[in-house]
């Protein structure tokens, strides 16, 4: 979570929030979602932050092991008036 900019604070509520939907699966398939979300999903704000971090999970039950390629995962060094989005969705 941090690679992805987020605070202690931050992302202990991001995993309080989805570890309980998680936890029972044998396995999670996971995958962070980036300029495919912000598009999707335009966002404004006024007065504009100064830093804008959007985060969104798609996660997915897996029976058995995936091998998949790591993420490079990264953000924006915060400064001033910071807007942290954070969520995500359950791939069925």
């Amino acid at each position: 979570m941090a690679r992805l900019g987020l605070t202690r604070r931050e992302a202990n509520e991001f995993i309080v929030y989805w570890l309980p939907l998680m936890q029972e699966n044998p396995y999670n398939l996971i995958a962070f979602q980036s300029d495919v979300y912000t598009q999707a999903a335009q966002l404004a704000i006024d007065p504009a932050p100064d830093t804008l971090l959007r985060i969104f999970m798609a996660w997915k039950a897996s029976d058995s092991v995936v091998d998949l390629p790591a993420q490079a995962l990264t953000a924006p060094s915060r400064t001033g008036f910071t807007v942290v989005e954070w969520g995500g969705c359950h791939v069925k």
